[in-house]
């Protein structure tokens, strides 16, 4: 299933994988799904996660904690592809855990697990070579991040490579709720269609239907994660299911609603 947008704007969701548990992550990616998300992130729990906040980093050590690995979570992606073929799904990893599971067995064990893409955080495009060669040979979906700080040169190179959309940060920093979107987000997504068609969905700091609005007055799609990731903290796992999809549903607010 290729990557795309049925929504203007569309949703990109993330969730980290095994938090609460592998059980929960799937009955939430489901129900998340069902609510109108476009794409799902699941993301790989990673011991140092650096690039997150903190909401993100709890998780993240929740999920190492209790035994979370790169293959539970290729597991649950097969599960979720079974489950719901048409949505767009994307493995959200840092290189360590690809490398120490093998770059080769990692894109053969995604593409298997009907993965459409993968993002790795800290993966940067000038020293990508052999992993888009091996993300070609799969069939798999690149995609990279683009920062209001990356030069010209950086954001075509960016632009060459990706497949599938651009994940453009709204502002310079790690993962986390915020309360307006800046001016960095519109100019970057503004440079990024100098040299890309590709849909562009803007992150870092998505957490309202009013922030959800106005990126969709100059991007493709919004990415939700901390707060989705901090509604899982705050529920039981019975309950985050359907505290998320509640959530997803009121990501979108009605025709002409928001305020100038």
């Amino acid at each position: 299933m290729a990557l795309s947008f049925n929504h203007k704007p569309g949703l990109v969701v993330y969730l980290t994988a095994g938090d609460p548990s592998v059980d929960a992550t799937r009955a939430v990616a489901l129900e998340a799904i069902d609510a109108g998300a476009d794409v799902l992130e699941l993301g790989v729990p990673f011991s140092d996660p650096l690039a997150d906040g903190p909401v993100i980093q709890r998780a993240s050590q929740r999920a190492v904690a209790r035994g979370t690995r790169i293959g539970d979570v290729l597991k649950i992606a097969a599960e979720i592809r079974a489950a719901r073929p048409k949505a767009g799904l994307v493995i959200f990893t840092y290189l360590n855990p690809i490398l120490r599971y093998g770059l080769s067995r990692f894109v053969d064990d995604a593409a298997a697990a009907g993965a459409d893409g993968v993002l790795v955080i800290d993966m940067i495009v000038e020293e990508a070579d052999e992993y888009l060669a091996e993300m070609d040979r799969a069939g798999l979906a690149p995609i990279f991040l683009a920062a209001p700080t990356s030069p010209d040169e950086r954001l075509k190179a960016i632009a060459t490579h990706s497949k599938g959309f651009i994940y453009a940060i709204s502002r310079v920093g790690i993962t986390g709720k915020q309360q307006s979107m800046t001016s960095d987000a519109a100019a970057l997504v503004a440079r990024i269609r100098r040299w890309s068609e590709l849909p562009v969905a803007v992150g870092f700091g998505i957490s309202s239907a009013e922030h959800v609005a106005r990126v969709a007055e100059f991007a493709d799609a919004a990415v939700i994660g901390s707060a989705i990731v901090e509604l899982i903290e705050r529920s039981t796992p019975q309950a985050a299911p359907g505290a998320v999809a509640r959530f997803i549903k009121g990501l979108r607010l009605p025709q002409g609603a928001l305020t100038q």
